[in-house]
């Protein structure tokens, strides 16, 4: 209790509507260092919030041109509506002083139709102080949690209407994690600082750390604002957290000149659709990652495994019909920890084969070239042959095709043939055999006619 107080007056209702006068303001002496001012939200109805290192021996003036008619009244944290009228200030010449005013309480000050409130802080009885800072033994794969060895509890304050609020202490936990960069697709060492505004003895990191850093602990906003700010540093921390990224990219099937021949499979960014499929995968893994493996699934569960590859980085051809589920899996030494990465659905369809009867060699750019289309066929080969039976022309790669010539020139027009044989990805096997027709055309006295 203030030993000034002559009358101590209860309300159980008190006007919280707060009519401050235009540079009406508080000062402080008998403090040794700063006052630290803070600018509280309008809802607390508070004017100022003040934080003194100390509160002994200190006295508010209140300092307004109707300061001499002030009436002081102090709450707690049962707000204005029980604020407490304190006798005793000293009012004269143009101010209005409280001698040893009283911290962690709440004050409004009633001058002629407006009033002034603020809550006064007494830091000494929350002095932030760090010991020490470690990282717990045990560790968690989804969060890092450091032994805090600290005085450093939130400060509290109450609003004019009694809730309760925080100050911020801007205590500082500092340390380095890795962040995933989309753009680079790689993994960026960034400097992370969590600002607190109080510590427990155990303090949680999430998402875990998952690269070697220490971990520094600083503060607070007071004690800096004072030129007293303490810091401790851990020791260095291995991390034992995991996580990764993947990425899959399929090769193209070759294209000449007129583009791939293969048919549509009617969704042009999925993986997969015409065999063989060769898709490159890739991993890109936090420090503590030891082991890595690709699975491989009928089910997108991965509860039946049909393979599993032990590489960072996989190259692989698709050449069955179906669909396979692939994701990467990668952990640390112990095998304590696993990251998981995207799931990959590789649809492989149906075989297909699709063979024309003619084509025009005429060098105009349309269907100058005898193509099949086709659709997952592991297995190719073509014969061309003439009317004789010679053979004139070989290929087996369905991607590719005839141009229509033989020894580097174009035959004569008329009919040729062909002979294929092929297995598709859906263990479906072809032989084919047909004719191929040579059409030209030419102009004759600007007449398009057809050979």
């Amino acid at each position: 209790m203030i030993s000034n107080i002559r009358n101590i007056i209860v309300f159980s209702i008190f006007p919280f509507t707060v009519f401050s006068a235009s540079g009406a303001d508080i000062s402080f002496t008998g403090n040794k260092e700063e006052i630290v001012t803070i600018e509280p939200e309008k809802s607390t109805g508070l004017d100022r919030i003040y934080v003194a290192f100390s509160t002994d021996g200190l006295s508010a003036v209140f300092s307004d041109a109707n300061a001499t008619s002030a009436r002081w009244y102090r709450y707690s944290n049962l707000g204005g509506g029980y604020a407490e009228e304190i006798t005793g200030a000293i009012n004269e010449n143009g101010t209005s002083t409280l001698m040893n005013i009283e911290g962690d309480m709440g004050y409004i000050i009633e001058y002629g139709d407006s009033r002034f409130c603020f809550w006064l802080v007494d830091y000494s009885k929350h002095v932030f102080d760090i010991a020490s800072v470690a990282p717990s033994v045990t560790q968690d794969c989804n969060e890092t949690t450091l032994d805090i060895e600290a005085s450093a509890e939130p400060i509290h304050y109450y609003s004019i209407n009694g809730r309760q609020l925080t100050l911020p202490r801007d205590i500082e936990v500092s340390y380095y994690n890795l962040e995933w960069d989309f753009e680079s697709s790689q993994y960026i060492q960034q400097l992370v600082v969590k600002n607190e505004d109080g510590l427990s003895h155990q303090y949680v990191i999430v998402p875990p750390v998952t690269c070697p850093t220490s971990f520094t602990v600083s503060g607070d906003r007071y004690l800096k604002a004072w030129g007293r700010a303490k810091e401790v540093e851990s020791a260095p921390f291995s991390p034992t957290a995991v996580d990764c990224h993947t990425t899959a990219t399929q090769t193209m099937a070759p294209e000449d000149e007129l583009g791939s021949n293969q048919i549509s499979t009617g969704n042009l960014d999925a993986l997969g659709g015409s065999a063989p499929a060769e898709i490159e995968f890739r991993s890109f893994v936090s420090d503590a990652v030891i082991h890595y493996e690709w699975q491989f699934a009928g089910d997108p569960e991965f509860e039946y495994l049909t393979h599993r590859i032990t590489e960072q980085d996989l190259t692989y051809t698709f050449t069955e019909e179906g669909t396979v589920y692939v994701r990467f899996i990668g952990s640390n030494a112990d095998g304590s920890c696993e990251a998981y990465g995207d799931t990959y659905t590789i649809n492989i369809g149906a075989s297909e084969l699709r063979i024309p009867n003619a084509f025009s060699p005429d060098g105009d750019g349309v269907n100058d070239v005898w193509r099949v289309g086709y659709r997952s066929l592991t297995e190719f080969k073509c014969w061309i042959f003439d009317r004789y039976g010679h053979e004139i022309y070989h290929f087996d790669n369905p991607s590719g095709g005839w141009d229509g010539k033989r020894g580097g020139k174009y035959v004569e027009s008329g009919v040729y043939y062909y002979v294929i044989q092929a297995v598709g990805a859906d263990g479906r096997k072809y032989k084919k055999g047909g004719d191929i027709n040579i059409l030209r055309h030419k102009n004759v006295n600007n007449n398009v006619t057809q050979e």
